[in-house]
């Protein structure tokens, strides 16, 4: 009897899904401009929905770091060192110098520092202007609810460039970091906004 039932709905839902389509027209088009782009057979998932702009920062890195594709906020983006843990990105952040030095300082777990303290940081070159030297080390909490990490370091360079925050950062393994920290500041005065 259950299968009579079912054989009969299945029927039911199929008849009822005979219906002849209607006839779609379409009565107007329109010229191609300039601003029409050519489909890309075969891109990537990258290439077909993430913003194209080009950067608004470029920089010379080291060769022996690897390039990896940018972000909707890293938009310069590296890795680096033998463990394949240590991270280089450039940013334009939001806030001011202090409050990005001190969100940096608190993902390692050191007390904020206040304008004095700021003031008394080394300066690195940077895009024209001049930026803070940051470093920090211990057991690194990044947020975005990604475990702790113990063990690592952080060095990097804040500034205000024209009104905005300009910020280069590296974070890996401790050991790592402190190898790198010459490229790093080289790579820190290659860093440009571009035209």
């Amino acid at each position: 009897m259950n299968g009579r039932i079912i054989c009969l709905l299945a029927c039911v839902t199929g008849f009822s899904s005979c219906r002849e389509k209607p006839e779609v027209v379409v009565t107007e088009t329109r010229q191609m401009t300039t601003r029409d782009k050519a489909p890309r057979l075969f891109a990537t998932s990258d290439q077909r929905f993430r913003d194209a702009k080009p950067s608004p920062v470029r920089g010379r890195a080291p060769e022996h770091w690897l390039a990896v594709p940018a972000t909707q906020f890293r938009l310069l983006n590296y890795r680096f060192g033998a463990s394949g843990q240590g991270e280089v990105w450039v940013t334009l952040a939001a806030g001011s110098v202090l409050e990005n030095v001190n969100r940096w300082l608190g993902q390692f777990g050191t007390p904020p520092i206040d304008a004095a303290a700021l003031d008394g940081l080394r300066k690195i070159p940077l895009a024209g202007g001049s930026g803070v030297w940051v470093e920090a080390a211990g057991e690194y909490a990044s947020g975005m609810g990604a475990p702790p990490k113990p063990g690592f370091a952080l060095a990097g360079v804040v500034a205000s460039i024209n009104g905005e925050i300009l910020t280069v950062k590296m974070v890996g393994p401790k050991a790592e970091v402190e190898e790198a920290r010459a490229d790093l500041e080289n790579f820190a005065k290659s860093v440009e906004l571009a035209d």
